[in-house]
C-alpha cells in the first residue's frame, strides 16, 4: 500500500485499525507501513492498534467521542463528557469519559486522555448512537450521564457537591425519566442525590 491509497481509505475516518485499511493487502505489511508513517509524522498512533491521519491528510475534525466509542467495544461516552455534549454543564471537559462493563483503563493519547470507568452490567443502559461522518459514537442521555457520574463519585449525595456541578438548565433533564433510571441502580445514595438535583434544576444553585 502506498500512502495515497491510505488517504483514500482513511481521510474521512476519526480513527482506524490496520484491519480497516488493508484493502486486500497483507495485514503485517500494513502494520509495518503504518509504523513508518507514524515515525514520519503523517499518521498519529492513538493507542495500541489504533491510528488517525495527521493533518492535512485528514478531511474531518476528529471527534473524541467517536474515537472513544470505537477503540473500546462495549463502552459509551458518559459522565462529564456526555453532560458537556448535551450542554448540561457549562465547563469545558478536558478528557473523554466513558463507562464500560470491562476493566477500567485510562489512555493518554496524542489527541487527549480517554478514561473508561467500570459499571456493573445491570446499569449499562441509557445511551444512543450518534452519527459522525462515516463513523459513530455511543453517548449517554443527559439523565443517564448524570446518574453514572453520581454513581461513580463517592459522596455524590452531598448538596455542596451537587451544587458545584452547576446543573441550572432544567429543560436538559427529564426528572421522571431520571428517577426511573435511578431505581435500576438499587442505590439509596443515588435516589437521594436525584431528589436534590430535582430541586436544583427548578430553584437553582441555592436549593438546599
Amino acid at each position: 500500500m502506498d500512502f495515497g491509497r491510505l488517504v483514500e481509505l482513511a481521510a474521512d475516518l476519526h480513527c482506524f485499525s490496520p484491519g480497516m485499511v488493508t484493502a486486500g493487502e497483507s495485514l503485517d505489511q500494513v502494520r509495518v507501513q503504518l509504523s513508518r508513517w507514524v515515525n514520519g509524522g503523517r499518521v498519529i498512533r492513538i493507542h495500541k492498534g489504533w491510528y488517525t491521519l495527521n493533518e492535512p491528510y485528514r478531511r474531518i475534525r476528529i471527534d473524541m467521542n467517536v474515537v472513544a466509542s470505537t477503540i473500546k467495544r462495549g463502552a459509551y461516552v458518559s459522565l462529564q463528557s456526555a453532560l458537556g455534549f448535551h450542554g448540561a454543564i457549562p465547563e469545558y471537559v478536558p478528557e473523554t469519559t466513558c463507562v464500560t462493563t470491562g476493566r477500567p483503563i485510562t489512555i493518554d493519547s496524542p489527541l487527549g486522555r480517554i478514561r473508561y470507568q467500570h459499571v456493573k452490567l445491570d446499569v449499562f443502559f441509557g445511551y444512543s448512537r450518534h452519527e459522525a461522518a462515516v463513523q459513530h459514537a455511543y453517548i449517554a442521555s443527559p439523565e443517564k450521564a448524570l446518574l453514572d457520574l453520581l454513581y461513580l463519585t463517592p459522596g455524590s449525595d452531598d448538596p455542596a457537591y451537587l451544587s458545584g456541578l452547576r446543573l441550572h438548565t432544567a429543560e436538559r433533564f427529564d426528572m421522571e425519566k431520571m428517577r426511573d433510571m435511578a431505581r435500576r441502580f438499587k442505590a439509596p445514595r443515588l435516589r437521594r442525590a436525584v431528589e436534590h438535583v430535582s430541586r436544583l434544576v427548578v430553584h437553582g444553585s441555592d436549593a438546599t
